[in-house]
C-alpha cells in the first residue's frame, strides 16, 4: 500500500485544529485513494476553518460569565418528578404516561406536530416544568441555527456533507434529507450551532429525544442515562460533560481590576491564570468551563444518529463548528478507520468524539502546570503571603475538577457497560462479542489517561500545599526574626530605663533636701506663721484619703473576686470589709484541726454484749 501526505496547505492550518506529535504522525498519514474525490472536497470544507477564525476562538476579548451551578437531581428520567422541586404545586394527572404516544409514533412514522414538543411525545412534562427547565425560555424562538453534518458509511468511510442554515420547517427537512439510501450509512452526525426553539422541538419531535437532554445540557448538569430501549432493535444513550477547556486572553495588559480578579473564590467561573511577570508582560489564559453534550439514537432500522447540542455564543464554549471538524479528522486517523471497519456498531463514533474532553483536559492541565511552577518561583523569591490567595484559588477549581475527572470516568464507565442492543441481533451475531471486546479495550485506553489526569490533579493539589506550607513556613520564620529584633530593642530600652533610674537616685537627696528647706514653716524660716505641726496635719490626712480612694476604686481589696458591678458604697467600705476577713481568717487559722482516727487495719468493732446471752 502507497502512502502519501494529505493535500492540505500549511499556512491554513493552526496548531489548535491539528495539533501534530510524534504520537499521532499516523493520523497525518492515510493511503493515497483516501486523498480523492469524497475527502478532498471535505478538507476544502474544513478548510474554510481559516487561521483567522480559529484564532478569534481561542484568543478572547470577553470573559465568559459563570455557569449556573447544577442541579443533579435533575438530571436524568430516573428522577420521578422532572423539574420538580418538593415545594412546588402537584400538577394534574397526565392523559397518558405509559409511552403509548412514543410506541404509536413509532409504529404510524407519522410523528406529531413539533410545535407541541415536549408534551406530544411527554405528557408527564406540563408547562410549569417545562419553564422551570428553561427548555422553552433559554434558546431563542427563532433565528438562524446552522447544522454541521457528517455522515459515516456502512464501510467506515466518513462523508462531509457540509452545513446547513435552518430557519424553517422546509430548511429543517432539507438539513435532514438523506443524500445515501440508509442501508448504506452507519451514523448520522449532526453538531448545532445557534439552535433555536423551533428547531429544538424539531429534532426533538423527529428523533423522540427525551426532554432530559436538552436540559441537562442548557443547565450545564452532567448527566449520562440509557432509555428508550428495545431488545436488539435500539436504544437511545445521553452523556453530558463538563470539562476546563484554555483560552488564550487577546490582551496582554490585562486589566488586573476585573471583577473575576477580586480575589473571589467561584469554581463556577472562569479561573484566570494572569503572568505574574512585572509590566503585565506575557501570556495570560483563562480556564473556562466547556460541555459536551451527545445525544445518541441507536436503531437497527436505517442509520444510527448522534445530535450535539452546543451553548450560546457567550459561553465562549466549543462551537459546533469546530467539533463537526474534529470528528471529521477522527474518521481520517489510520487508527480509528481500522475500528470504524472492524466494527459496524456505531458507539465508536461517540467514543471518539468523546477524546476531544480528554484533549481539553490535557490542554488545560499543561497549561495550568507552567502556571503553578511560575507561581512556585515567585512564592520562593518573595515570600509574600498575598500569593497564597491564588494558590487557594487554584486548589479550590483543582477540587471542581475532581468531580468533573470523575464524571468523565463515569461516562466513560457508563459507554462500556452498556452495550448497543442492536450488535445482539441475528444480522450483527457474527461480530457481537468482537465488537463487544473492541469496545472494551477503547474505553480502558480512554480510561487509563482519565486516570493519569486524576493523578496529575492529586499530585498538583499536593504539591499546592507544600508551595503555601513553605510561604506561611516563610512568613513565620519572618515574624521571628523581627520579634528577635523587637526583644533587643526592649532590652536596650530597658537598660536606657535604668540609668535614668539610676541617675535620678543620685539626685533624689538633693532635690528632697530642697524640698524640706523650701518650707514656709517657722522652724526653718523664722517669721512665718506655719508651724512643722501643722505640715504634718495636713498631709497624712490627705495621704490616707488618697490611698483609701485609690485602694476603693481599684477594685481588688473591696471586691476580692466579685464582678465588677459593686456598688460605690460598698467599696468605700473596703477597709471594713479588710478587718472582718482577718478576723474570720484568724479564726480559721485557730480553730482546731478535727481528724478522724484511722482504724487499724483488719480490725473489727468489739462484738454487742448486749445481744449476746
Amino acid at each position: 500500500m502507497s502512502w502519501t501526505v494529505r493535500s492540505i496547505d500549511f499556512y491554513d492550518l493552526d496548531a489548535w485544529l491539528l495539533r501534530i506529535s510524534w504520537g499521532s504522525l499516523q493520523d497525518w498519514l492515510v493511503p493515497a485513494r483516501v486523498t480523492t474525490g469524497d475527502s478532498i472536497r471535505a478538507l476544502d470544507s474544513i478548510r474554510t476553518m481559516s487561521m483567522d477564525n480559529i484564532a478569534m476562538e481561542r484568543r478572547l476579548t470577553d470573559w465568559p460569565p459563570r455557569v449556573p451551578a447544577p442541579s443533579h437531581r435533575h438530571a436524568a428520567p430516573s428522577g420521578p418528578w422532572p423539574w420538580q422541586d418538593l415545594d412546588d404545586s402537584i400538577p394534574a394527572a397526565a392523559e397518558s404516561t405509559d409511552g403509548s404516544s412514543i410506541q404509536s409514533h413509532r409504529e404510524s412514522g407519522a410523528p406529531p406536530h413539533w410545535g407541541n414538543y415536549p408534551e406530544c411525545l411527554f405528557p408527564n412534562w406540563k408547562p410549569d416544568q417545562v419553564e422551570k427547565s428553561k427548555m422553552k425560555t433559554s434558546p431563542p424562538v427563532s433565528g438562524k441555527s446552522v447544522i454541521y453534518h457528517v455522515d459515516v458509511g456502512a464501510d467506515g468511510d466518513f462523508f462531509d456533507q457540509g452545513s446547513h442554515l435552518v430557519q424553517d420547517e422546509k430548511q429543517f427537512e432539507d438539513a435532514m434529507a438523506e443524500t445515501k439510501p440508509a442501508e448504506h450509512v452507519r451514523v448520522r452526525t449532526f453538531f448545532v450551532d445557534n439552535l433555536s426553539l423551533e428547531v429544538m422541538q424539531m429534532l426533538g419531535t423527529k428523533y423522540i429525544v427525551e426532554p432530559f437532554f436538552w436540559t441537562s445540557s442548557m443547565n450545564w448538569i452532567p448527566a449520562r442515562y440509557q432509555e428508550n430501549v428495545l431488545d436488539m432493535q435500539g436504544d437511545h444513550i445521553t452523556i453530558t460533560l463538563k470539562f476546563p477547556r484554555t483560552l488564550q486572553l487577546a490582551d496582554t495588559n490585562v486589566n488586573r481590576s476585573h471583577p473575576a480578579l477580586d480575589g473571589k473564590i467561584d469554581t463556577q467561573g472562569p479561573l484566570p491564570l494572569l503572568s505574574p511577570l512585572e509590566g503585565n508582560s506575557g501570556d495570560n489564559f483563562l480556564l473556562i468551563l466547556d460541555l459536551l453534550a451527545l445525544h445518541m439514537v441507536r436503531t437497527n432500522s436505517g442509520s444510527s444518529t448522534i445530535i450535539s447540542y452546543h451553548p450560546p455564543s457567550q459561553w465562549k464554549t466549543t462551537s459546533a463548528k469546530s467539533l463537526y471538524a474534529r470528528v471529521y479528522l477522527a474518521g481520517q486517523s489510520v487508527y480509528w478507520r481500522n475500528i470504524f471497519k472492524k466494527s459496524s456498531d456505531p458507539t465508536f463514533v461517540l467514543l471518539a468524539t468523546l477524546w476531544y474532553a480528554l484533549y481539553a483536559w490535557d490542554e488545560a492541565f499543561e497549561t495550568l502546570w507552567e502556571h503553578i511552577c511560575q507561581l512556585e518561583l515567585r512564592v520562593i523569591s518573595t515570600k509574600k503571603l498575598h500569593v497564597t490567595q491564588e494558590l487557594h484559588k487554584i486548589r479550590a477549581h483543582l477540587l471542581q475538577y475532581a468531580s468533573l475527572l470523575e464524571d468523565f470516568n463515569q461516562s466513560i464507565l457508563f459507554l462500556k457497560d452498556t452495550p448497543n442492543p442492536v450488535m445482539s441481533s441475528p444480522a450483527h451475531r457474527g461480530e457481537s462479542e468482537s465488537s463487544r471486546d473492541l469496545m472494551k479495550k477503547e474505553c480502558d485506553n480512554l480510561l487509563t489517561q482519565i486516570d493519569r489526569l486524576m493523578k496529575n490533579r492529586m499530585f498538583w493539589d499536593e504539591r499546592l500545599q507544600n508551595v503555601m506550607n513553605l510561604v506561611f513556613s516563610s512568613v513565620n520564620i519572618e515574624d521571628s526574626k523581627h520579634m528577635q529584633e523587637l526583644t533587643k530593642a526592649t532590652v536596650r530600652d530597658s537598660a536606657a530605663m535604668k540609668q535614668i533610674a539610676y541617675l535620678t537616685m543620685i539626685f533624689f537627696p538633693a532635690t528632697f533636701a530642697a524640698g524640706v528647706f523650701g518650707m514656709n514653716i517657722k522652724e526653718i524660716n523664722p517669721g512665718t506663721k506655719g508651724s512643722l505641726p501643722h505640715y504634718f496635719a495636713t498631709t497624712i490626712p490627705l495621704t490616707l484619703l488618697t490611698t483609701w480612694v485609690i485602694i476603693a476604686f481599684q477594685g481588688r481589696w473591696s471586691s476580692q473576686g466579685e464582678d465588677d458591678n459593686v456598688s460605690i458604697w460598698r467599696r468605700l467600705m473596703w477597709p471594713i470589709m479588710l478587718v472582718q476577713r482577718m478576723k474570720s481568717r484568724e479564726k480559721e487559722e485557730g480553730a482546731p484541726i478535727q481528724t478522724t482516727p484511722r482504724r487499724q487495719p483488719y480490725q473489727t468493732d468489739p462484738p454487742d454484749t448486749a445481744n449476746t446471752y
